[in-house]
């Protein structure tokens, strides 16, 4: 009895100990220590030779670790219209950390993170070739390892740097649709380097006059806020490697990587318990869910990003790579651009099926006129690259909201 008694204790303790041990550990940062887009420009830009160069920063966001970097290179792919054959890219990394010692051979020395503390890098790339017109964008894929708590784990920054400006008058041809004139806005790649309210001054503002409307697709404002991940950096859990097989195969959520983004945005807790909700409204026939609007109910419980996220291929390259959520605070974005270029404006998300949502609009603007106008997807579903769609009134009637649409304000 004593014996069992001890033993009994000494494996409460033990397992007690191993909780502890877990608790903690999960509670810990390890390595976590990120590298920012940085600020990128162009240096040289001819027919035959682009430079360009960005200024990074590895940050060390614990409040205790030391993290090592032991290794850092680039990885340079260029989009173009015309073959790329002849043309070549040379990146080199650079520091620029305090007493740093940058060498000829271009090797990375290992190099210590404190905490908290950013250490500096410089990215020169040169692109060399005989004609370099056609080339749109680069994307770099920025590789490297942390060492510390954590062990030695492989990273990925992706960072896309835009090329190729078409001009402002490359948008002249207005569409006349019911009671308003349409002007898709054609814009270079957009990337997480440009700034959505500085996009529309550039490109729209030439075109526009007072009372005009400008829309932007909901998943280039979210490339801008740089809410794109690739799912070498997506880590699926239990319940989204399971619970992606509920979902049709056409939907986003259906790749275990699709559903864990959603997971990490809302909570595994509020992705489980929307599918259980679900579940009583997926046994109704669906015409029946349809006339009782209780279709889609997954999408309702889970919460409006749910019904946002692109999975890979959902987007023109190269983001076709990634997975794209939907942007954050779309309203006070639309207030910005209003405030900044005198412009009402509206984040929409609309496809070739008729479907119009509205995610959000600065004050002044009448939705249902708006998802009207919008009912036959000017921008396009391709590689249109005119994520940008001016509207000007015609009439100051407003049409009935076609039932195709589907309005959606968050």
């Amino acid at each position: 009895m004593i014996v069992a008694g001890l033993i009994a204790g000494t494996l409460g303790i033990l397992g007690a100990a191993a909780v502890g041990l877990e608790i903690g550990y999960r509670q810990r940062l390890g390595n976590k220590l990120e590298l920012s887009a940085g600020k990128w420009r162009i240096e040289e830009y001819e027919l035959d030779h682009y430079r360009i160069v960005g200024d990074l920063e590895f940050i060390n966001q614990t409040p205790r670790l030391d993290i090592m970097i032991p290794q850092v290179h680039a990885e340079v792919t260029l989009l173009s219209a015309g073959s790329l054959a002849g043309v070549r890219t040379e990146s080199t990394i650079i520091p620029r950390y305090e007493n740093a010692d940058p060498r000829e051979d271009n090797y990375w020395e290992s190099y210590i993170v404190e905490p908290r503390k950013p250490a500096a890098i410089e990215v020169p790339i040169d692109i060399t070739g005989s004609d370099l017109s056609e080339i749109s964008a680069a994307w770099i894929q920025m590789h490297f390892y942390t060492y510390g708590r954590g062990g030695r784990i492989p990273r990925v920054k992706h960072i896309v740097v835009p090329l190729k400006f078409p001009s402002v008058e490359s948008s002249k041809r207005w569409r006349p649709v019911q009671d308003a004139d349409l002007l898709p806005i054609k814009t270079h790649l957009l990337t997480p380097l440009d700034n959505p309210a500085e996009i529309v001054q550039r490109y729209v503002s030439p075109h526009a006059q007072p009372g005009d409307i400008v829309t932007i697709g909901e998943s280039p404002v979210a490339i801008m806020q740089g809410r794109f991940r690739h799912p070498s950096n997506i880590q699926p859990g239990w319940l989204a490697k399971r619970l992606c097989y509920s979902f049709y195969t056409t939907s986003s959520l259906a790749t275990a990587c699709g559903l864990q983004t959603l997971i990490d945005q809302v909570g595994a807790w509020r992705v489980f318990f929307a599918f259980l909700g679900s579940i009583p409204f997926k046994l109704l026939p669906r015409d029946l869910a349809k006339s009782m609007n209780v279709d889609g109910m997954f999408y309702r419980l889970a919460g409006y990003q749910a019904n946002l996220i692109d999975d890979v291929t959902g987007t023109i390259p190269p983001y076709d790579k990634f997975i794209v959520m939907g942007p954050q605070n779309p309203r006070a974005l639309c207030e910005q651009i209003k405030q900044e270029t005198g412009l009402e404006a509206a984040v929409v998300d609309v496809n070739d099926l008729r479907r119009v949502k509205i995610l959000a609009s600065s004050s002044g603007v009448d939705e249902d006129f708006l998802a009207t106008a919008l009912i036959t997807n000017p921008a396009g579903n391709g590689n249109e690259q005119t994520p940008v769609v001016l509207i000007r009134p015609t009439e100051t009637a407003v049409a009935p909201l076609p039932e195709t649409v589907a309005k959606t304000t968050v």
